[in-house]
C-alpha cells in the first residue's frame, strides 16, 4: 500500500476544519476506500491540536454522495460507525477534501442515533448556510438512514470485506502500560 492520500475536512466556506494521512485501499467509480493507520496524526485547525488516533480504520469517501463513512476497527472488529453528513468529496490526486455539515450518523454498542444537532444549529448561523442547502442536509440524512436499515453500498459487507487488507503484523497493539 504505497498510495497514500491526505484527507482534509473543510468547513463550510472551504475553512480547513482537519486532515490526516491515509492509504488507499480501493477505488470506484466516484468513490474510495482508505485505510487509516494505527497510531496516525489528526490535525485539529479548528481546535489548533495535533490527536493521535490510536485504532485502525477503514474509511469511505465519495464524489457522488452527500456521505462519508469511517468505520473503527478495535481488536479486529468494526467498534464503531461514524458517518459525516458532507457535500460530495472532491477526490484530486493524493487529496480528498470534503465539506463537513456538521450532522453526524453514527454507530455505537449496536445503536445508530443522530448527533450534532446543536452543532448543526449553530453553524447554520455561523457560516450562513442557504436554506437549500440545510433541506439538502436533512433530506441526505434521511438517505443514509435508508441505505443503513437496507444494507445498501457501502453498508453491504464492503467495509468487513476490506477488513482482511489491515496489516496483520500490526493489527494487535500491545498496551505497554497494562
Amino acid at each position: 500500500m504505497n498510495n497514500s492520500l491526505q484527507i482534509k475536512a473543510l468547513k463550510y466556506g472551504d475553512l480547513l476544519h482537519y486532515e490526516w494521512n491515509t492509504d488507499l485501499l480501493e477505488e470506484g467509480d466516484g468513490y474510495v476506500f482508505v485505510l487509516g493507520r494505527y497510531g496516525r496524526k489528526l490535525q485539529h485547525h479548528t481546535k489548533k491540536s495535533i490527536f493521535t488516533v490510536n485504532n485502525w480504520s477503514i474509511e469511505f469517501f465519495s464524489s457522488k454522495h452527500w456521505f462519508t463513512v469511517s468505520a473503527a476497527i478495535v481488536d479486529g472488529q468494526i467498534n464503531e460507525y461514524y458517518c459525516n453528513i458532507n457535500q460530495p468529496a472532491q477526490i484530486n490526486g493524493s487529496e480528498v477534501s470534503f465539506v463537513d455539515l456538521d450532522l453526524d450518523l453514527v454507530q455505537r454498542g449496536g445503536v445508530w442515533m443522530v448527533i450534532d444537532e446543536d452543532e448543526f444549529a449553530d453553524n447554520a448561523v455561523k457560516f450562513g448556510y442557504p436554506q437549500p442547502l440545510m433541506k439538502q442536509v436533512r433530506e441526505e440524512l434521511a438517505g443514509l438512514q435508508e441505505r443503513v436499515a437496507t444494507g445498501q453500498f457501502p453498508f453491504d459487507g464492503t467495509i468487513e470485506r476490506l477488513m482482511a487488507r489491515i496489516p496483520h503484523q500490526e493489527a494487535e497493539i500491545i498496551n505497554p502500560t497494562a
